[in-house]
């Protein structure tokens, strides 16, 4: 399996479908679309008094549906795979899932990817959905779905989360074969259910190329125990790092407001393995415990003065695009395939965002080259 970058498609207004053209043309492994009700970045510091990011968008949370931009894209391309990246099995019925899987793997000619996840509190407490037990549900979901594609007539299920009661999918896969699943896991739970379910993983959180030797180690073991092809299932990552031209330019971009609130989507606990204490306190739980609209301006304001640079620095790679891809190359050698560089320089301001397209670019073409013709 050959190392090949993938290509994020913003699912947030103003959606941008007319790049899709350049990403179908070969570069990428695939196309990643984010799923989300609402992103991270707490609006109480969305406002141009902290971000001229705000100046340009009123709100960080304008995400559409990332199933229905995959079918957008999958009729406006006609090469490249197409991933969501995930939606959680909460917020839809596994049955609709597995419906809308197909239907996009139809459009797309057989090119759709169905990336899935147990789900984060900020996209479904909020709306009423019942997050309790979230990796039973996760497991269940996932059977329902294969449940349904596998059947040859009306399927009955009594399951703990769902029931089906002479339930048919008739719709029959495109081509014969039914879309691949990736899954988003890191927990030993979820990285064992990954290894009997998944065709590819991503890790919720990977801090280190020995941490992503080790997770993808348990999910090949898990597959191996349920009698599958361990290496047949895609490993990848979405790399969070820092990029400036100098070093000068990564300081400017660590005293961001928004770069510092990535510390939000890290637990106390990680960073403690760092040698750091939580400005969030040491029960702060990590991207788990995000709910952009309830943190305040003032836990918010002092959470930003306790930031040190060094805590951001820590457990992400940062420094020029070619220093970051040396730093990405460890995780191929670790057993990463797939990799998309995600750049939170761009958070730093408009000028940064237009200049992160191009560092990403720089790195991408940097790891390809350090990888040479490697399989």
């Amino acid at each position: 399996m050959k190392v090949q970058p993938a290509a994020f498609l913003r699912t947030t207004l103003p959606i941008d479908l007319g790049q899709l053209a350049e990403l179908d043309a070969g570069r990428y492994h695939s196309i990643w679309l984010p799923d989300h009700m609402v992103s991270f970045w707490p609006d109480s510091i969305w406002s141009p008094e902290f971000t001229d990011l705000a100046v340009a968008s009123p709100s960080p949370h304008r995400h559409l549906d990332a199933m229905a931009v995959a079918a957008a894209a999958a009729v406006l391309t006609e090469n490249v795979p197409l991933a969501t990246s995930v939606v959680d099995t909460v917020r839809r019925h596994p049955a609709s899932l597995a419906q809308s899987a197909l239907t996009i793997d139809h459009l797309s000619k057989g090119r759709f990817i169905l990336g899935l996840g147990s789900g984060e509190s900020e996209n479904i407490e909020p709306y009423g959905f019942d997050f309790s037990y979230p990796v039973s549900r996760f497991e269940e979901a996932l059977h329902v779905i294969r449940l349904l594609w596998d059947s040859d007539g009306p399927v009955d299920f009594d399951g703990r989360f769902y029931r089906l009661q002479h339930a048919r999918l008739d719709t029959e896969p495109y081509a014969g074969r039914f879309p691949p699943i990736w899954i988003g896991a890191s927990g030993p739970r979820a990285l064992d259910i990954t290894g009997r379910y998944a065709d590819g993983w991503w890790p919720a959180g990977a801090w280190s190329p020995e941490d992503y030797a080790e997770k993808l180690a348990r999910v090949r073991a898990s597959a191996e125990r349920a009698g599958r092809d361990p290496s047949a299932i895609t490993p990848c990552f979405i790399q969070v790092c820092l990029m400036g031209r100098d070093d000068a330019a990564l300081a400017e971009i660590l005293r961001a407001p928004l770069v510092k609130s990535f510390l939000l989507q890290v637990s106390a606990e990680l960073l403690s393995t760092f040698g750091f204490e939580h400005p969030m306190g040491p029960d702060w739980g990590g991207f788990h415990d995000i709910d952009p609209g309830v943190l305040t301006r003032e836990r918010i304001i002092d959470f930003l003065d306790r930031v040190e640079p060094e805590m951001i620095l820590a457990v992400v790679p940062h420094g020029t695009p070619k220093q970051v891809a040396r730093v990405i190359k460890e995780y191929v050698d670790a057993g990463l395939r797939v990799p998309k560089i995600l750049d939170y320089g761009g958070m730093a301001g408009l000028d940064y965002a237009k200049a992160s397209a191009q560092h990403v670019r720089e790195a991408e073409d940097e790891l390809m080259a350090l990888c040479g013709a490697r399989g």
